[in-house]
């Protein structure tokens, strides 16, 4: 249960961390260019849209990095002592069958 939660989680942070990302441009523009129209500027729209943008992306990024991290201790374990001992148990109960050997009917006296 809690391990499906911490994949559900996770998917959302992922696509919310491809929406931040998207919504960027490397060379400064994306979003923040949109509004930097006019008198926003004064306002420090422009500015504080890409801190905001920069923030987002590296909080998303800490708390996929620990989701991620987190979720490992609530995936379920899977003893491999149980897996090894079921595979001894089907190898001690095979029943093994005698086939009779053919005797060959080359020998050394008809090869030379």
């Amino acid at each position: 249960m809690t391990y499906t939660l911490f994949l559900i989680l996770i998917m959302i942070v992922a696509l919310l961390l491809i929406l931040i990302i998207m919504v960027q441009n490397p060379k400064g523009g994306g979003l923040s260019s949109s509004f930097g129209g006019g008198g926003t500027q004064a306002l420090g729209g422009v500015q504080n849209t890409t801190n905001f943008l920069d923030k987002s992306t590296w909080t998303l990024s800490v708390i996929l990095l620990a989701l991620i991290l987190l979720s490992n201790f609530a995936a379920p374990k899977v003893n491999a002592v149980d897996t090894s001992s079921e595979i001894e148990q089907t190898l001690e109960n095979r029943e093994v069958q005698d086939t009779p050997v053919q005797p060959s009917t080359t020998t050394l006296d008809t090869v030379q």
